[in-house]
C-alpha cells in the first residue's frame, strides 16, 4: 500500500468518524426536544450587560450569573397560572435531582412587573416554595434588554390599575457555568425526560 493512499484512508477513516459524531449529537438534539422539550443552541451565546435588584435588594449583573447552571424565567408575583406551576415543577424537578447535581442548579425568577415586583415581594413569593430560587427585578429598560438576550419575551404592562395582567414566555433558558445562553426548556415541562437529559447536560458542561 502506497503511502499516499495509505493517508488518503486515514483520512476517509477521520471523516466518517466525524459525520458519525455529528450524526449522534444531532440525534441526541431530537430526542432531548422531543422527550424533554429541551432545545440545546449550536454555539454558546454571550449575554450583554444587564444591571438588575435581586431579592435582597442588591444590585447584580449578568457577569455574576457564573459557577452555577441557572434556569431562568419571565415571570411576576401576581401570576395565577403560568409562574406558580413552573416554580412547583421545578421544586419537584429538583428535589428528584442528585443532591451533587442539585447545588449546581440556580432556578431565578425574572420580574416581567417591576412596578409590584419589589425585592420584598419577590423575597417573599419565592420563599413559599421553600426551594431557595432566586429572583430579579430591576427597571424596565434593562429587563427587557435582559429578555431580548434570553429570547424570553414579555410584554411591559401599559397601565397599572386594577388587577392588570402581564404577557411573558412560559419557556425557561438556560445559562451555562461561564455566563453563556446554552439553550431553551419549553414549555410545557416534561419533567421525566429533563429528569434524564438535564444531568447529562450538567455533567457535559
Amino acid at each position: 500500500m502506497t503511502r499516499r493512499r495509505s493517508s488518503a484512508i486515514r483520512c476517509a477513516a477521520l471523516l466518517g468518524l466525524l459525520a458519525f459524531c455529528s450524526s449522534s449529537l444531532a440525534v441526541d438534539r431530537e430526542t432531548m426536544l422531543e422527550e424533554a422539550n429541551l432545545l440545546i443552541l449550536p454555539r454558546e451565546r454571550q449575554l450583554p450587560d444587564v444591571e438588575l435588584i435581586n431579592e435582597q435588594g442588591q444590585t447584580v449583573t449578568t457577569e455574576g450569573l457564573r459557577d452555577h447552571w441557572y434556569l431562568l424565567f419571565f415571570g411576576f408575583t401576581a401570576c395565577p397560572d403560568v409562574c406558580p406551576t413552573t416554580l412547583s415543577d421545578m421544586r419537584r424537578l429538583l428535589g428528584q435531582l442528585p443532591p451533587d447535581l442539585r447545588e449546581q442548579v440556580q432556578v431565578v425568577l425574572i420580574s416581567a412587573d417591576p412596578a409590584r415586583d419589589t425585592p420584598e415581594a419577590l423575597r417573599t413569593y419565592l420563599g413559599y416554595y421553600r426551594a431557595n430560587f432566586k429572583g430579579l427585578t430591576g427597571e424596565i429598560p434593562e429587563l427587557q434588554k435582559m429578555s431580548k438576550a434570553l429570547g424570553l419575551p414579555f410584554v411591559a404592562a401599559t397601565s397599572m390599575e386594577g388587577d392588570y395582567n402581564v404577557s411573558h414566555s412560559s419557556n425557561l433558558a438556560i445559562v451555562g457555568p461561564n455566563g453563556t445562553l446554552r439553550g431553551h426548556i419549553r414549555a410545557p415541562l416534561k419533567l421525566d425526560g429533563l429528569l434524564q437529559f438535564l444531568p447529562q447536560l450538567i455533567e457535559a458542561k
